[in-house]
């Protein structure tokens, strides 16, 4: 944390009449910032240090974790709180005026490598506390609003533009209960978080914000390669990546299990044409399978598609074996006697390694894995909610990332504070007090 070397009006026999306080207790005293603080410092050198780095610093922290949308809210809110003045590091009853804070964050802009690293190092304490930590994985964009005017040719910066940002587009579809299918477009103006987050523990684990125009696919494939370079241990822990049909590539589905063995398990567009509903798996006539990866067998006198048993991954043949749904579920098939398949078959994944993965989609294991992927939502919610993104006054990238790289901090922070005072039960809210 970033210490302030003064005498504190709350010792630890009074945390119980902190209140809301707490939370920012718990940031303050988790926060790996010291590196960051000393860095400041030395660049500060011996200046007037009428409002001190450390404390500066701390009110950021204060105005993420109570929602403040702008540096004026902030500053209002420091001008009546005493104790969150205490808490921060000011002396007396002074606030730092607008200046100082805009001069501030302009500094720590140019620092953006030393907050990402207390990020890294947060994440790596979660590794390090947490059982199981990384072990299933899910992955989201996040649509980020601007809320400033677009940039128009041949205008110059005036600082009410945002000359970063671009157009996104999201599509929904699906299908309803009459069977018609309905489609959906949603357009933004602004950025997009990318984001992988602890499916298990709902705290993220990477992170990478770009204009709201750029791939989802791309970036998950960046992603990955950060974590190979600067969280190995997570992927060699990592089991299970889940992910929505938006990450429906080849490319990701081979890196993950050849590269890693990490099971995808992510949903799949119906790329084929309506007249097809399914097709023949190679030098099998009587064996087909559907766009899902759903294996069937047809029975030589009824002619009857019956869905066949899931019985597992051959790894070193690379094969998902199957079993006759006869012999499995005892089902009578009056044409079991001249089936080609007496108990069971092999599909190779080299059939198709969109459409066969390693965790056949069908299973009821991808089922309940696939509801994982609700977390990383949850935690885009809790971005809006408890952070402030639905109503804000960010603009251009870089203060975007900033913002986000003090969200996704105070997140894991809080987390580990509850664990460490023993209270696991509270370390995914983000506004409850103990």
């Amino acid at each position: 944390m970033a210490i302030i070397p003064q005498p504190r009006l709350f010792g630890w026999e009074d945390l119980e009449g902190l209140g809301d306080l707490e939370r920012l207790r718990l940031v303050l005293e988790n926060m790996p910032d010291e590196a960051l603080m000393r860095h400041l410092e030395r660049e500060r050198g011996w200046g007037r240090d009428d409002y001190p780095i450390r404390a500066m610093w701390n009110s950021i922290l204060a105005g993420v974790v109570y929602q403040h949308p702008s540096i004026e809210s902030l500053r209002r809110e420091l001008s009546r709180n005493g104790q969150l003045r205490d808490m921060c590091g000011f002396k007396g009853d002074k606030v730092p005026p607008s200046w100082a804070y805009s001069r501030f964050l302009t500094n720590l802009f140019k620092h953006r490598e030393l907050v990402d690293e207390i990020f890294e190092n947060l994440v790596e304490q979660c590794y390090r506390l947490l059982p199981d930590f990384g072990r299933n994985l899910a992955l989201d964009g996040k649509p980020l609003d601007s809320h400033a005017r677009r940039k128009k040719a041949g205008l110059a910066p005036d600082g009410r533009r945002d000359l970063d940002a671009d157009v996104g587009a999201k599509i929904y579809r699906g299908e309803r209960a009459d069977g018609t299918t309905w489609e959906k477009i949603k357009y933004w103006f602004g950025y997009k978080l990318h984001l992988i987050v602890d499916a298990d523990y709902e705290l993220p684990v990477a992170f990478k914000v770009t204009p709201a125009s750029h791939s989802e696919v791309k970036q998950a494939h960046a992603l990955i390669n950060e974590l190979r370079v600067n969280k190995p241990e997570i992927l060699n822990r990592c089991e299970t990546f889940t992910g929505d049909r938006g990450y429906d590539d080849s490319k990701l589905i081979i890196t993950l299990w050849d590269d890693y063995g990490i099971r995808p398990v992510i949903d799949i567009r119906n790329l084929w044409q309506d007249d097809e509903p399914t097709r023949s798996l190679t030098g099998r006539d009587n064996i087909v399978y559907d766009y899902r990866g759903t294996v069937y067998c047809c029975c030589p006198q009824e002619f009857k598609l019956r869905e066949m048993a899931y019985a597992g991954i051959e790894k070193k043949r690379g094969t998902l074996k199957y079993r006759c749904p006869a012999k499995h579920y005892g089902i009578e098939c009056k044409g079991q006697q001249s089936c080609p398949v007496k108990s069971s078959i092999r599909v190779p994944l080299s059939e198709d390694r969109r459409i066969f993965t390693p965790l056949p989609r069908s299973s009821y294991r991808w089922k309940d894995l696939y509801k994982k992927r609700t977390a990383v939502e949850r935690v885009n919610s809790r971005l809006d909610v408890s952070f402030g993104f639905e109503h804000h006054f960010i603009r251009g990238l870089r203060k975007m990332h900033f913002r986000c790289s003090l969200a996704l901090c105070v997140m894991p922070a809080m987390a580990l504070g509850r664990v460490k005072e023993k209270r696991p039960d509270l370390m995914r809210s983000l506004v409850r007090s103990a």
